[in-house]
């Protein structure tokens, strides 16, 4: 891939990326608890222990409760985003993609190591943040990566490119919608693979949520998670959204997000009705 000006002062965290991935690495346990890049709080626990002869005070008792408060909403987040099948992915994988697998369920359906998918985001978030957003462009030629692709955008400012890729975009000046994105990110870099070809050949770095059956040669950073599903696209966009927007302060904790998953998602017609 031909150098980006942008490249140049990102490379440093997609190297970085590439080395303490692999650090990231847990067993196949279900029950196993998300690692902390979604907690909601980064309160320390006080560990000094308190002499069994003092009364605990009322505000000793507050302090208590905001925390197990906090536990249990990080713990309700924790199920929720594990709820939307955001680690399942197909009954096939590529030689690329195995480093990002744990094991197969029963249904024989490859299941993605989430703490890699959410290492990923925030080193996408990181990256994204030294961008001008204006000049990120989010492709999507899933139907079900369209609402999210919209309500990514939406909430950063970044540039949307939904349905089908018109050939030329990156790369031929003379088009009327022709544009020069500094970071491109694809839903599917199969689904969008003539996005991915054209960042390519522009020297554009290309971020791609990538599920257990895709190639990712042509992938700069990969945040292997489920880009079939509706809901786990929706949590995946949204994720993603609350990093960069951590980044660009316009919100200062995970508490500040106003939009839910929910909003991210595409609704069926039936939902809808």
């Amino acid at each position: 891939m031909f150098s980006h000006p942008n490249m140049s002062e990102n490379t440093e965290i997609i190297e970085n990326d590439t080395i303490d991935s692999n650090k990231a690495i847990v067993d196949g346990n279900e029950n196993n608890k998300l690692p902390e890049a979604i907690n909601q709080s980064e309160t320390p626990l006080d560990e000094a222990e308190t002499p069994s002869d003092e009364a605990e005070t009322p505000s000793d008792e507050k302090h208590d409760n905001e925390l197990n408060l906090e536990s249990s909403e990080t713990e309700n987040l924790e199920k929720m985003i594990l709820s939307t099948g955001i680690r399942v992915g197909t009954p096939v994988k590529t030689k690329s993609m195995s480093r990002y697998i744990v094991r197969a369920n029963p249904e024989g359906l490859y299941i993605l190591d989430i703490s890699k998918t959410l290492y990923k985001i925030d080193v996408a978030a990181k990256f994204i943040g030294r961008t001008n957003i204006a000049k990120v462009a989010i492709t999507s030629a899933r139907e079900y990566g369209k609402k999210p692709v919209e309500k990514f955008c939406e909430a950063t400012g970044a540039t949307s490119i939904l349905g089908r890729f018109m050939p030329g975009t990156f790369t031929n000046p003379s088009l009327p919608k022709y544009m020069e994105p500094e970071i491109v990110i694809v839903t599917d870099p199969q689904a969008d693979q003539q996005a991915v070809i054209e960042a390519t050949r522009a020297g554009v770095p290309v971020i791609a949520i990538s599920n257990s059956d895709n190639v990712i040669s042509k992938v700069d950073l990969v945040i292997p998670a489920n880009n079939r599903g509706r809901k786990a696209l929706a949590t995946v966009y949204w994720l993603l959204a609350r990093e960069v927007m951590k980044k660009q302060g316009k919100i200062k904790s995970d508490k500040d997000m106003k939009v839910t998953i929910d909003d991210f998602e595409t609704k069926l017609v039936e939902e809808i009705i």
